[in-house]
């Protein structure tokens, strides 16, 4: 396991990053809509799943109801998981080291 770790130390620092911003950006956008400040774009949001916040966004707005009546996210972000862990898959096969 370790070595697992080490040898993937910068993917999953990459990972724990871009989720962590994404659980942030997701709350200030809840924040904001209670608030009637001014909203993140969707596409922000979007684009930060995209580069790999997609689970932890995922998991942060079911948590605290954000963006969950929305059709375009509540099937746009598993649809974005799905298509990265077929990514990955595919990269892994190919002998690409993730």
């Amino acid at each position: 396991m370790l070595e697992f770790l080490r040898e993937h130390a910068v993917i999953i620092c990459y990972v724990v990053i871009v989720s962590i911003i994404s659980v942030i950006v997701t709350a200030m956008d809840k924040i904001r809509a209670i608030n009637s400040g001014r909203r993140i774009p969707e596409i922000l949001l979007f684009l930060l799943a995209a580069l790999g916040g997609s689970a932890m966004m995922l998991v942060m707005m079911l948590l605290i109801r954000h963006k969950t009546k929305h059709k375009k996210f509540m099937i746009g972000i598993p649809i974005i998981i799905v298509l990265q862990a077929i990514a990955i898959y595919c990269l892994a096969q190919m002998g690409v080291p993730i």
